[in-house]
């Protein structure tokens, strides 16, 4: 947990004086924070800043999630205006923005090498550290998720808790060959699903009926990422970007991936849905 915070002190000290931001929001942190009005910019940054720290002892790729929204936009619904001060209305307003209104994600992983990946709202681009010179060095322009693939990654101790079509979906890609990868570090999962294809989701279960990862942290910045590279991010009945936060740290389940894959378990859960209905 040290790791977590120090992560998180770097980064919004970083982010404070870079004269761009006026509001910073971390998943570490329980309301967005503005910026001293003398550094203050234009932009909110939200950002997870140590996805995976829990496998840094097992060796395993940790990353840093992050994306940015123009601070003129904002959807925060009424009836918050009673419950908090100005300067925390502000916050909130700015803050609680859908997925469709980021103007830039992205994710840095830290593994073998380090790796920075995103996209500007036209196309994604990776970066590798190269450490002699001190600089990320454009390695990848365009990158796009394949079509399809061969691959499924999800937590498969959380099976019995899962809805039947996450269920359904998982047997039939036993059934057609599929190989299951899970590294339990999002960013990791996420960079192997962009570079080979398949899918990777962390949808409700049980335990947690609105999902695990955070819309505003988590959600929303991969989401725009893997439409940008040509994949499809949902929640399995929305699409992610068109969520509206309605909390800070609100959660939501996630499945991304190819477009074949992730259309297919959409149409799944369409006509489990249908059934329910009839």
């Amino acid at each position: 947990k040290k790791l977590d915070v120090l992560s998180n002190e770097i980064l919004k000290s970083a982010l404070s004086f870079s004269g761009k931001m006026g509001i910073i929001a971390s998943e570490e942190e329980d309301e967005p924070v503005l910026v001293d009005e003398f550094y203050s910019g234009n932009y909110i940054c939200v950002f997870d800043p140590l996805d995976g720290s829990s496998n840094i002892d097992a060796g395993i790729a940790t990353g840093t999630i992050f994306g940015i929204f123009d601070e003129n936009c904002s959807c925060l619904s009424s009836d918050w205006q009673d419950k908090i001060d100005g300067m925390q209305l502000k916050s909130m307003f700015s803050t609680m923005q859908p997925g469709s209104n980021l103007v830039c994600s992205g994710y840095c992983m830290y593994s073998s090498s380090t790796v920075l990946v995103l996209t500007f709202g036209n196309g994604v681009h990776a970066f590798t550290l190269d450490r002699d010179i001190g600089e990320f060095v454009l390695t990848t322009r365009n990158l796009k998720i394949p079509e399809d693939g061969k691959i499924y990654s999800l937590n498969e101790s959380n099976e019995l808790n899962w809805d039947p079509v996450i269920q359904s979906y998982v047997k039939s890609a036993r059934e057609r060959g599929f190989s299951s990868r899970y590294i339990g570090s999002m960013v990791a999962d996420v960079h192997r699903t962009i570079m080979y294809g398949g899918m990777f989701g962390y949808p409700s279960d049980n335990k947690n009926v609105n999902g695990k990862l955070r819309l505003l942290y988590e959600c929303a910045p991969i989401a725009f990422l893997i439409e940008q590279a040509g994949g499809i991010a949902t929640t399995g009945r929305k699409r992610i970007l068109d969520v509206i936060p309605n909390a800070v740290h609100q959660r939501l389940p996630l499945i991304i991936g190819s477009k074949s894959e992730v259309q297919t378990i959409i149409e799944m859960y369409q006509e489990y849905d249908k059934t329910l209905k009839d």
